[in-house]
Order: C-alpha cells, then sequence, then structure tokens
C-alpha cells in the first residue's frame, strides 16, 4: 500500500457517499446513538447487532464490521469473536477499537484474543494502542495519558496482525504494511472539542469500518475517515459556543464536508 494522496482521500468521500456502505457495531452503551448519527450524517448506516445469536451472520452480509471494547460483558465478548471470526471468513473488513485496553486485565486479554483474528485494522488512542502491542501500560480509563508519536512503534509492531493501525491524538498517526516494510501519514487537524463530547474516537472506529469498504485500500480507509473528522471537526467548532452546541455542529459538519475540503487536509507522509 503506498501513502494515501489527497485525491485518494477525496475519491474515497465520494465512494462512501455514493455507497451508504452498512456497518455492523458491536459497539458500548455509551456510544451506540452517536455511533449511529456519526455514520449516517457522514454517508454510511448502521446496525447495532452484538448479541450471540445474530452477530456472525450479520458480519457475512455487512459491508463493515466494528468490534468496540468499551462496556464488555460475557454475552457481547462471545458475540465480538463470533463476528470476527465470521467477517474474517467473509472478507468483510473489521475494526478492533480496544477501549480501555492496558488498565483493565479482562478486556486487555479479550482483545488480545480478539487480535490473534486479524482486524484489517485496529484504532485507538496511544496509551490502549502501546498496551495492546505490549509496549507498555499506560491507560487512564478510556481516556489516553500518552501521546500519539508516541504509540508509533507499538502501531507498526501491531501490523503483525492487522493491515492498518491508528493512534488518534492531537496529531492522528496511521500506518499500514508496504510492498517493503510499513508505510504510514500523519493527519494534522482536528478540534480539541472532539476530547469534550462522548463517543467521538468510537464514532471514528466505525466511520473506518465504513471507508474500509469503499475505499482502494486500507490505509487510504482509514486516513479517509481520520481526515473525515478532522476536517468536520474544525468546521463544527467555528460556529460552537462549547462542547453541547459543537456536538450538533459537527454531525452537520461530517454531513456538509466536501471533497475538496478533504483534500485541502493537512496529510503528511511519516518516516519510519
Amino acid at each position: 500500500m503506498p501513502e494515501p494522496t489527497a485525491d485518494d482521500i477525496a475519491a474515497a468521500l465520494d465512494a462512501l457517499r455514493s455507497s451508504t456502505p452498512l456497518v455492523q457495531s458491536l459497539t458500548n452503551v455509551v456510544s451506540a446513538n452517536f455511533v449511529t448519527n456519526v455514520l449516517l450524517a457522514a454517508g454510511a448506516s448502521n446496525a447495532h447487532i452484538d448479541n450471540v445469536h445474530e452477530a456472525a451472520g450479520f458480519a457475512a452480509i455487512a459491508s463493515g464490521v466494528l468490534v468496540n471494547l468499551g462496556t464488555p460483558d460475557d454475552g457481547t465478548a462471545a458475540a465480538f469473536t463470533l463476528a470476527a471470526e465470521s467477517a474474517r471468513a467473509a472478507g468483510t473488513p473489521w475494526v478492533l477499537d480496544p477501549v480501555g485496553v492496558g488498565g483493565l486485565p479482562w478486556r486487555t486479554e479479550l482483545a488480545a484474543q480478539l487480535l490473534t483474528l486479524e482486524p484489517t485494522a485496529v484504532r485507538g488512542n496511544a496509551s490502549e494502542i502501546i498496551a495492546l502491542a505490549g509496549l507498555g501500560n499506560f491507560a487512564r480509563g478510556v481516556d489516553s495519558s500518552s501521546d500519539s508519536k508516541a504509540a508509533v512503534p507499538a502501531a507498526v509492531a501491531l501490523l503483525g496482525h492487522a493491515q492498518v493501525v491508528s493512534a488518534s491524538g492531537a496529531v492522528d498517526y496511521i500506518v499500514g504494511r508496504g510492498e517493503s516494510g510499513p508505510v504510514g501519514v500523519r493527519v494534522i487537524g482536528g478540534s480539541p472539542l472532539l476530547t469534550k463530547v462522548t463517543a467521538t474516537g468510537c464514532s471514528l472506529a466505525a466511520l473506518v469500518a465504513a471507508y474500509l469498504s469503499v475505499a482502494e485500500n486500507p490505509l487510504i480507509g482509514i486516513t479517509a475517515a481520520h481526515v473525515h473528522v478532522a476536517v468536520a471537526s474544525e468546521h463544527a467548532a467555528e460556529t460552537s459556543s462549547g462542547p453541547g452546541s459543537f456536538a450538533v455542529a459537527y454531525l452537520d459538519a461530517l454531513a456538509s464536508v466536501t471533497p475538496d475540503d478533504l483534500r485541502a487536509a493537512r496529510i503528511e507522509p511519516l518516516a519510519l
């Protein structure tokens, strides 16, 4: 996979809106509503199917699958595995969002098991990516106590299990498998107000699943999702007075940003 270009990102947004991919989100109870609204605003759609009776069957027909570890229990943990196995067998792109990994032993072990099922993408904050790769334990609940740049070596290590990996933060760092080794980019931009609204990270992971299903390759897909969020959040912040008005404006901006807006975003190659 070569580094994505601005034109690649713009084309991915066009593809997303022309195809309206259906994401199966096995996500946490805190984020479910916002995840759905973000996907709808961006140009995709969502089905919250996270029970053991339907998870596998739906993963085989969905456009993409999100497995989010925000509020797991024994039942959803089993559904995670069933969905991931089914997605892998069907060739459905699936995303692992290792929420809270590193600070909580049971879910950390669950995430390690899911990692063996080879997600297409892993998307987390810096602490989660570092912990998942086994390079440290710096998690603070679902928040990150590490700078996203510090997670780059861990993200590269995780390419042994996933095709692409991203660490979110003030700057987003994204790596993927290249023909002769890892390649990467950093996405610069985004509003700090994203950290003041719950489920913005979870919904980003869902958007990654949507973009993976339409993009030319996984590195373009995951980068397009990060760029879409960065640009939309900046637009929303311009008209917001605080987190509440930002959340509403953010959904509007996800729907109104154009391919040219994404084309103008700051995407820089990452030396690896």
